[in-house]
């Protein structure tokens, strides 16, 4: 039997590895200040992720396209949760300018889900990959995509515009979907893994730990993304973004996280990215090649 290091159920304060960087220094402000000047949106932002000073130090920042209002009204998720507006059909012009500018070797582009579009946001996503091509040729590119509730056909015009890396995050065990992602569903999110890896591509996906999910369950997604072709797992400690989104059940030790990098490893996947403050595009650079 495995001795599995102590898990923090106290969360009225954060523990000290989850301390992070401020933002500083002139690269961060450049960045800022190509984002503003284009008009556009990031995850960096829009979901408080607490990598932002570190990425955007070091001139790389994961854009988000199709606005930054989402349809769906996930219960983890600091973005925010409407009726969107009509999209930007020249915002994938801009996102490629924006990294071109930024010289970056590597982009990741991730996007609201947008249902009650017909087509997902398909054409904005094949055109913003396609712009980006066009503009930095030596540019890779992750694309972290929404649910498509199974519209293949726009999932299909999603990834065929090029990009090395396609991610699709499960975010949480099976038994917590309804609560953490109710608007989705565990088995049609592992379909979709398996279409985009049928189709060639390289996959990814993420999971947020720290929401009440037990070892055991952790063990049965990586066997289930495993069998359902997946390259890449990324595995971060859930923090709650407001009062308002779902409470923190514990902190995850780093001690943990590491143990479930051996052990997704074990089950097949090629490349675990494992700690507390990972996010789903953190060293993404790291993954084009595994």
């Amino acid at each position: 039997m495995i001795e599995l290091p102590v898990i923090s159920k106290n969360t009225t304060r954060k523990p000290d590895w989850l301390r992070v960087k401020l933002p500083v220094g002139k690269t961060y402000a450049n960045v800022r200040k190509i984002v503003d000047e284009n008009k556009l949106h990031t995850i960096c932002e829009s979901g408080n992720c607490p990598n932002m000073g570190e990425c955007w130090g070091a001139g790389t920042a994961t854009f988000m396209i199709l606005g930054n209002v989402c349809t769906r009204s996930c219960t983890f998720c600091a973005v925010a949760t409407g009726r969107p507006n009509e999209y930007d059909t020249d915002e994938p012009r801009r996102v490629a300018e924006a990294i071109k500018l930024m010289g970056v070797k590597h982009a990741v582009i991730t996007s609201v889900n947008r249902d009650e579009l017909k087509d997902r946001g398909a054409e904005i996503w094949y055109q913003t990959v396609v712009e980006v091509k066009n503009a930095s040729p030596a540019t890779t590119i992750e694309t972290l995509i929404p649910d498509v509730k199974g519209n293949w056909e726009a999932l299909y015009r999603m990834i065929s515009a090029g990009q090395e890396v396609v991610s699709h995050n499960m975010e949480t065990v099976e038994r917590l979907y309804r609560r953490v992602r109710p608007q989705a569903k565990y088995e049609r999110s592992l379909e979709q893994i398996k279409r985009i890896k049928d189709f060639g591509k390289r996959t990814k996906s993420g999971i947020m730990l720290g929401i009440g999910e037990t070892t055991d369950e952790v063990y049965q997604a990586m066997d289930d993304l495993a069998a359902h072709g997946l390259d890449i797992l990324t595995l971060g400690q859930y923090l709650q973004p407001t009062k308002m989104h779902l409470e923190v059940a514990e902190f995850i030790h780093p001690d943990l996280f590491a143990h479930y990098k051996e052990e997704g490893l074990k089950r097949g996947l090629k490349y675990v990215e494992s700690g507390p403050l990972v996010r789903s595009s953190y060293h993404a650079e790291k993954h084009v090649h595994v």
